[in-house]
């Protein structure tokens, strides 16, 4: 049973579904309503905290995990959680959860739009209809790429890639993906080394297995980047991955091809991204995620050839409430003396 004078620091409220049931296990503490806490209230709110609840804006940081005195879990409503410092975290004792799982549908989906959107020049055709530039049906109008045959490279399989593959099945894509361990690593920045050692997970390794009765096919990171037509990034943001596609890596996708990042931002170097389109080597992009966010590279804002949204992969109602409740779950089991549902550790 959760100690009923346990506190716990919700940086942003939740949903009232979420916040009734952590108000009957504890005492919650809210840091503010919308928005994102200041640095000055979430140093001065987890002081005395038992649990912290808190957002991928939110910087967890060791200097925010040493304010904790008696803080024993971090719960983080997001499914990466880049935003915490988990060595710090781990050192002190801290369980830090996560929210995988319940999200895993609706970022896949948004995930398709944004193909979609890119393919069939949605946003575009949207934008010229509305500035009454359509007088009627022509041949030639807005012609963009159909999906059939084509193949869909997906980076990272898991559970939100593999959501993507689902989806891709009825759409007649040729789907090929990598896991994280087939993800060459960089030796310096901005540069990306082909290493001798594993050959297999760079090139020429195929290896099908069976998606819904169509046949997908896992091969080398670099046959992945080549081959495919729309290439989707589904791994998470880690030193490794940190402008994995960076100008070199992005020179070696096929004339053409489609980029698209529901991921984290700072995988895709954005200014190499920009050159990329510039020059005609990539037909366009669809993002979610950015470099910098909020900001968003100047270049990219001005071109018909590129859909942007502000970070709404997980974004329907279904989603976010469920991803509130399993981080209270989670603090409440931990408070409790229970394990908890879905924790991260230090690999």
């Amino acid at each position: 049973m959760v100690p009923t004078d346990s506190i716990v620091l919700v940086t942003r409220q939740l949903p009232k579904v979420a916040m009734l049931r952590l108000a009957a296990g504890c005492q919650p503490r809210i840091g503010v309503t919308t928005g994102t806490i200041s640095r000055q209230d979430l140093l001065a709110g987890i002081s005395d905290a038992d649990g912290l609840i808190c957002q991928l804006t939110d910087q967890i940081d060791e200097e925010v995990i040493a304010a904790g005195s008696r803080l024993r879990v971090i719960a983080n409503v997001a499914v990466g959680f880049n935003n915490i410092d988990l060595a710090a975290a781990t050192r002190r004792g801290i369980q830090v959860t996560n929210t995988p799982d319940v999200l895993t549908d609706a970022t896949a989906d948004l995930t398709f739009a944004l193909i979609l959107a890119v393919t069939r020049r949605v946003v575009e055709a949207d934008g010229f209809l509305r500035a009454g530039r359509f007088d009627g049906w022509d041949f030639d109008m807005l012609l963009g790429t159909g999906l059939s045959g084509k193949v869909l490279g997906i980076v990272g399989y898991g559970r939100i890639g593999r959501a993507v593959a689902r989806r891709a099945v009825g759409f007649g894509l040729d789907i090929c993906y990598c896991n994280r361990e087939d993800i060459a690593f960089r030796d310096e920045p901005g540069r990306v080394s082909i290493p001798t050692a594993r050959p297999d997970v760079l090139h020429s390794f195929t290896q099908s297995s069976q998606l819904g009765g169509l046949a997908s096919r896992h091969v080398g990171f670099y046959e992945l980047v080549e081959t495919s037509d729309i290439l989707t990034i589904h791994t998470p943001l880690a030193a490794t991955t940190h402008h994995l596609f960076d100008r070199e890596l992005i020179r070696r996708m096929k004339p053409g091809a489609v980029l698209i990042n529901t991921a984290r931002g700072p995988v895709v170097d954005e200014a190499a991204l920009v050159d990329a389109l510039e020059s005609g080597h990539l037909a366009g992009a669809g993002l979610d995620v950015y470099e910098q966010e909020p900001v968003v590279h100047s270049g990219l804002l001005s071109r018909q050839d590129v859909v942007l949204l502000p970070h709404i992969g997980s974004a329907t109602r279904e989603a976010r409430t469920a991803m509130a409740q399993l981080a209270v779950e989670n603090v409440l089991d931990l408070l409790a003396g229970r394990p908890v549902r879905s924790p991260v550790n230090l690999k």
